[in-house]
């Protein structure tokens, strides 16, 4: 339950202060979705990736698992040009721990105060328009399929990745998306052409072998 006596979040707060904000209270307190979304606009795409992308920073082999399939789901209302996330209510009523967004930010704190010298709002059309946010929704779906995909030592890099989508709709910054694209366009590429070559290689290992 929403902690009445916690002031409202403002809508043009950034990552930092949202988390901040959440720290606030019961640190065994649920977080819903649904709150954590709440009064943020077309940003609660952003807020809700940064959530789906933190199983992937979780020393699980599931975290990517767990993350991949959510950030897909993200990617695909944005393909939909859909103006605010959906979630099923039985998804929406789920969330993380007080003290695992406290306990994240506390970890991120440092890198999150050296980029709020440089992340700002700016170059909306990067954002706003149908073919800005459909680009977006095709590398979420596949980033979010790799990430799901077990293949060794990615979650951090898949992870850190998908954290610059989340902070560029969070900050509104389309400047800090077109990094994020072409990051996200170079890992589909390497991975694809790895993926091919270990493909071929095991396809003429097997041929050997029969």
């Amino acid at each position: 339950m929403a902690d009445s006596r916690r002031p409202r979040l403002s809508r043009e707060a950034g990552l930092r202060a949202i988390l901040d904000h959440f720290a606030v209270g019961d640190p065994n307190e649920l977080l819903p979705l649904r709150e954590l979304m709440a009064g943020l606009g077309r940003r609660a795409f952003g807020m809700l990736l940064f959530v789906a992308v933190l199983p992937a920073f979780i020393p699980i082999p599931v975290g990517g698992a767990i993350a991949g399939p959510l950030v897909m789901l993200i990617g695909v209302q944005l393909l939909a040009l859909r103006r605010r996330p959906w979630l099923p209510q039985s998804l929406a009523r789920r969330g993380p721990h007080r003290h695992a967004l406290a306990r994240f930010e506390s970890k991120l704190g440092p890198v999150l105060r050296r980029l709020e010298r440089v992340v700002r709002p700016r170059l909306p059309r990067l954002l706003d328009t149908r073919a800005a946010t459909v680009f977006t929704g095709v590398l979420l779906v596949v980033l979010g399929l790799l990430l799901s995909l077990p293949i060794p030592l990615t979650n951090y890099l898949f992870g850190g990745l998908l954290l610059l989508y989340a902070l560029a709709l969070i900050e509104r910054d389309g400047a800090l998306m077109l990094v994020a694209w072409t990051g996200g366009a170079a890992a589909v590429v390497v991975f694809g052409v790895l993926s091919g070559s270990l493909a071929l290689y095991a396809q003429s290992l097997l041929d050997r072998l029969i």
